[in-house]
């Protein structure tokens, strides 16, 4: 379990807050609008009004007592800047901080921001490889090259068994699992038959995953 210190409960903020909850961590949340926080009360341990930007009311809260800091402020990076400034000073062990636009990724992280989330950006991502093909069902980057895919297993491979497909040795494509009937399954061999009402877990080069499923 770890303890987490959300600051800013707008959209972005209320959903880290719930996800966190269901996760069976502690939440600190944080924001100016007493409307906000009264909202979010079932899904944090604690909450308090106030101002981040405001040195004295950030010492308050302990930061260092915290496992991660969130900055979620949505409508103000200037706020948002300068609230990831003062954690770090405060002593914070790790700041995660939300950017709207790459020059605001550029700044947080070097003004105290140890990570930064980039929404609009990692869902356009996301959009642009969910619409190039109905057959991929769930995306996730790594980094520039990688990513692992959720895809529905092509018509063609149901049947057969992972070894003849030979995927890693023709396109160095690792199968991670396999989902049927909303459950994964991860304990996978090369001897696992593939077949319909499936979706196959796999990693590799986005390329080669393309030219692999023909997406």
């Amino acid at each position: 379990m770890k303890s987490v210190l959300l600051i800013g409960l707008g959209r972005f903020g209320k959903f880290i807050a719930m996800k966190l909850h269901t996760m069976g961590h502690q939440v600190m949340a944080v924001d100016t609008s007493e409307e906000r926080v009264n909202a979010l009360l079932p899904y944090v341990t604690n909450a308090q009004i106030g101002d981040s930007t405001n040195e004295e009311f950030l010492a308050s809260l302990g930061i260092g007592n915290y496992d991660s800091c969130i900055v979620a402020i949505g409508d103000n990076f200037q706020n948002s800047l300068e609230t990831a400034y003062l954690l770090k000073e405060l002593g914070a062990k790790k700041v995660i901080a939300r950017a709207s636009r790459g020059i605001q990724e550029k700044f947080l992280l070097r003004n105290g921001a140890d990570e930064v989330v980039y929404p609009e950006k990692q869902l356009a991502a996301w959009t642009a490889i969910r619409c190039s093909s109905d057959n991929i069902l769930e995306y996730f980057e790594l980094d520039n090259e990688y990513a692992i895919f959720e895809l529905e297993i092509p018509h063609e491979w149901n049947g057969k068994p992972i070894a003849q497909l030979d995927i890693r040795k023709k396109f160095g494509i690792n199968i991670l699992g396999i989902r049927e009937n909303g459950r994964l399954n991860m304990s996978i061999t090369p001897d696992t038959v593939l077949g319909r009402n499936k979706s196959i877990l796999v990693l590799g080069q986005e390329k080669a995953v393309h030219k692999c499923f023909c997406i």
